[in-house]
């Protein structure tokens, strides 16, 4: 069942978190210029795809529960900087995107320091997943 789950947490990590960091990236440069409609179709793909996304921390506490390392520091830690980075997403991302559709100046570099803080985040919760220091499962 762990292979399962954790076949499912990863899938929706690929498939959720994947769409929002490459669309959150790239809308600080594209909503700069003319494309208003990109940059549009940008936004709501972060705000479709963090809806799926809340998947990948159902699937990944099953898969931690059903492993027996939910009190694993790695595991905590990649949790904790999981909630700052759904945090991130859901209440200055998303937000700010909207009001640079709405045309407020001056957001869009602050954004995209707020989207690479928000992608770093992910990176560092990825290796924490695939290094796990201090687990006893195994690598």
């Amino acid at each position: 069942m762990s292979k399962f789950l954790l076949s499912l947490h990863v899938l929706a990590a690929v498939l959720a978190v994947g769409p929002i960091t490459v669309a959150a990236s790239l809308f600080p440069r594209v909503a700069r210029g003319p494309a208003n409609g990109v940059a549009a179709f940008l936004h709501r793909t972060c705000r479709t795809y963090a809806a799926v996304g809340v998947a990948v921390p159902v699937f990944g506490l099953a898969t931690g529960a059903s492993m027996g390392v939910l009190g694993d520091a790695w595991l905590l830690v990649s949790i904790a900087l999981t909630s700052v980075a759904a945090g991130l997403l859901a209440l200055v991302i998303l937000p700010a995107q909207r009001d640079v559709l709405a045309g407020r100046d001056g957001l869009a570099a602050r954004l995209a320091g707020f989207t690479g803080a928000f992608n770093l985040l992910w990176a560092v919760v990825v290796v924490l997943m695939i290094v796990r220091p201090g687990s006893t499962t195994g690598a």
